[in-house]
């Protein structure tokens, strides 16, 4: 089912490649902290820190993700960001959970540390690492994927990721980078489909790591089963506050703006690293790119060398040690990566004839 005991390379996240000082390629974050007004928000709702976070409050932002995905107060779940999710899909009882991948790892190792049987599911870069739904084990009856894929940046079809669904099967996807797309074009959030749970963050888009934030959508049976074993007042007054605020138009509003942006320097960085001896592998949707590059381990530590953090790519399943994945950053910045690699690896031959 899994290759042996590789817990450790699964407990590996960017923050370990990124250490301060270093141009941070790294970790997929949007901005080094929250936004003036979003700090804002929060500070002010410091004074209230002196009670327990109320039913009132989990409601209300409750009726906010409901109101932004088209669907009822019922169908949300809040969460201390998208592990929590992971670590609660253990309380479903699944007998097989079939993970896709390479994909971000933590849901694997939740499920794994919690005794659930897991079945590794592979997908191909020949194939564009596209999802083929025959592939997953008929008995699964948890199958948990990212969409989009963190590190593939691959956006799966909306109607491919519903073709997993069947009786008694529980479908749990990742849309933690979902609002980094514009438009959001494939993503599950207001689909009322049974059995379906997705997964949501508001790490990413809006530089909120250190308050673990974000909510699941599903059928409300489903979420029940979710929470059976949660313990008592899981978030806390500010966490209650972000939802609200990332949830109002004018956030919504910047969230798709930063979308489009994401997706112009993406474009712009594929551009510049056309010229450079390395793989990229695409097409891509993510703020991010996997790359494939000759002698990835050393390339990594000569990166380092020169003040450039990126993140290690062998520690997903089905990537190996010449993996690395970049975040998009700004064009100016992207060069910066650019020019580094440049002098470790050189220029594409094929492409410089």
């Amino acid at each position: 089912m899994t290759s042996g005991d590789d817990r450790e390379l699964l407990r590996h996240h960017g923050d370990v490649d990124a250490e301060p000082g270093l141009l941070d390629f790294a970790v997929n974050v949007r901005l080094d902290r929250p936004p003036e007004w979003l700090r804002a928000r929060l500070a002010a709702a410091l004074d209230r820190l002196g009670r327990y976070p109320s039913a009132a409050e989990d409601r209300a932002a409750r009726e906010a993700v409901a109101a932004r995905h088209r669907r009822s107060a019922d169908e949300v779940l809040l969460l201390g960001g998208a592990a929590e999710g992971f670590s609660l899909l253990s309380s479903l009882r699944p007998r097989l959970a079939a993970l896709v991948h390479p994909s971000f790892t933590e849901p694997e190792l939740a499920l794994r540390d919690a005794g659930v049987d897991v079945a590794r599911v592979v997908l191909d870069a020949a194939d564009g690492y596209r999802l083929r739904p025959e592939a997953v084990p008929e008995d699964a009856d948890l199958v948990v994927l990212g969409n989009p894929t963190n590190p593939t940046s691959v956006l799966h079809p909306a109607e491919v990721v519903r073709a997993l669904a069947r009786p008694g099967r529980v479908v749990a996807v990742d849309e933690a980078f979902a609002d980094t797309v514009p438009g959001e074009p494939e993503s599950l959030a207001s689909c009322r489909e049974p059995g379906l749970l997705v997964l949501r963050s508001l790490t990413k888009m809006w530089g909120l790591p250190g308050l673990r934030t974000g909510y699941a959508l599903g059928e409300p049976e489903l979420l029940a089963r979710l929470v059976r074993n949660r313990p008592h007042w899981p978030l806390g007054t500010l966490a209650f506050e972000a939802v609200l605020a990332c949830c109002e138009p004018s956030a919504l509003a910047e969230s798709e703006q930063a979308a489009r942006e994401f997706d112009e320097h993406r474009q712009d960085l594929v551009r510049r690293l056309a010229a450079v001896d390395v793989e990229i592998a695409l097409p891509a949707s993510a703020p991010f790119l996997l790359l494939r590059v000759d002698n990835g381990e050393k390339v990594r530590a000569a990166l380092r060398e020169r003040g450039v953090a990126v993140r290690r790519g062998d520690t997903f399943p089905g990537l190996g040690p010449d993996h690395v994945r970049v975040a998009v950053r700004s064009p100016e910045h992207n060069a910066l990566l650019v020019a580094a690699l440049e002098e470790i690896v050189g220029t594409d031959r094929g492409s410089a004839a």
